[in-house]
């Protein structure tokens, strides 16, 4: 994997922020628009899951940034639950839904993948540290 520089560089921090702006579009429409409290709650949610990426990234160590990851992924989780409970409330479209829930879990999926190759790298950094 080729060293990446910028955290707007890794998929999925590009996917998180999709979603992001995909949930403030859906956000400003009725009837979501009118609820306040539901409206900063979602888009917390989704801010959270771009927000880890890009924070987890800037600290420049995969320990950190695996945490940070982790915290990312939990969030696209509440953010599913958020979409399945707006939708059985007729207060998001099956459309709106359909597009936001697949990218949840195409996020969780990358991020989970991710974890996992970060954590293998920091294993056989250690084994080879380990043998010298």
């Amino acid at each position: 994997m080729a060293k990446i520089e910028r955290f707007e560089d890794l998929e999925v921090w590009q996917l998180a922020k999709e979603i992001a702006v995909e949930i403030y579009r859906i956000s400003d429409l009725e009837p979501i628009k009118s609820d306040f409290g539901l409206k900063d709650q979602i888009r917390r949610a989704a801010m959270s899951l771009s927000d880890n990426v890009a924070e987890g990234f800037e600290y420049n160590n995969n320990p950190d940034f695996v945490r940070f990851l982790v915290y990312a992924k939990g969030s696209s989780g509440e953010l599913r639950n958020k979409l399945i409970i707006l939708k059985e409330c007729g207060k998001l479209n099956q459309a709106d839904f359909d597009i936001l829930y697949s990218k949840s879990i195409d996020f969780s999926a990358k991020a989970k993948s991710f974890i996992s190759y970060l954590k293998n790298f920091e294993a056989q950094k250690k084994l080879n540290a380990k043998n010298k």
